[in-house]
């Protein structure tokens, strides 16, 4: 019975140790700034396109790094948040795609990630989204004229600022319904949403959105199961449409070529009015 009674102690508090590292150690789980690096490795000059290269400084005084890519016959304006990892130097081939479709781009680097001072948090990506916006709209772009996108971790910072300005379109790509709905399936015998210090409720800001939404995501993806993409289509209200591709999280809208920059011309050329 000691034996027995050790072994379940035993078990009981590594069971306790890992509910507290997860509960405490959130942040460096979710935020992965520092894979492959934070250096700028390369910027759109590599690929052809001309860029300026911006400080943006946030309403609580955090200056980011950005990018805005102009073509020089512009259908709108693509306001790009990117997924987790790495910066905007590693996101070159989007910028080459999304030149193609005819949109300029405005890239951000998230607070701590990239050249962008700080360290990220929740509420601190939603004020680099509301900053990022604001710089359009001292350029004279209003959000009328800009279509919001988000990648994997920057879907919900995305829907986010589009349940918050009345801007001209919605896409949101490989994104999870909520961080406890995602964190419940990676951890089923942990109290995951109980757990969870964040919430990134990417169907809840869909919810509330007005303007047209794409959602966009595989069912070969192996890090947000595609359901989760289904979860998010499902909660808008309004003007939806669901593009599904092939490929993995991060090389899906590569894979798919011509289906996937289709989807997004046909979405574009459907619902915003340029």
């Amino acid at each position: 019975m000691p034996t027995i009674l050790s072994f379940v102690l035993l078990l009981a508090l590594g069971y306790a140790a890992i509910v507290a590292f997860l509960y405490f150690y959130q942040s460096r789980l979710l935020y992965l700034p520092g894979m492959p690096g934070r250096d700028i490795v390369a910027t759109p000059e590599l690929i052809g396109l001309q860029y300026e290269d911006l400080r943006i400084e946030t309403s609580d005084g955090v200056m980011l790094s950005g990018w805005f890519v102009p073509h020089p016959q512009p259908r709108a304006t693509l306001l790009f948040f990117h997924g987790n990892a790495g910066n905007i130097s590693h996101r070159l081939e989007s910028l080459e795609l999304f030149h193609r479709l005819r949109l300029n781009v405005l890239i951000i680097d998230y607070r701590g990630y990239g050249r962008s001072e700080g360290r990220p948090s929740e509420q601190g990506t939603y004020r680099d989204a509301a900053a990022a916006i604001e710089f359009l709209r001292r350029r004279d772009i209003p959000p009328q004229d800009v279509v919001v996108f988000g990648r994997s971790l920057g879907a919900p910072i995305a829907a986010w600022l589009a349940s918050r300005e009345p801007v001209a379109a919605l896409i949101v790509e490989s994104a999870f319904a909520s961080v406890p709905e995602m964190a419940a399936r990676l951890y089923p015998w942990l109290p995951a949403r109980r757990l969870s210090r964040f919430r990134y409720d990417t169907a809840a800001y869909v919810a509330a959105i007005e303007s047209p939404v794409l959602v966009i995501h595989s069912r070969e993806d192996e890090i947000i199961p595609y359901s989760q993409g289904r979860i998010v289509y499902d909660a808008a209200c309004g003007r939806r449409e669901f593009l599904e591709l092939t490929g993995g999280h991060n090389d899906g809208f590569l894979v798919s070529g011509s289906r996937y920059t289709n989807g997004i011309d046909e979405f574009l050329n459907k619902h915003v009015g340029f």
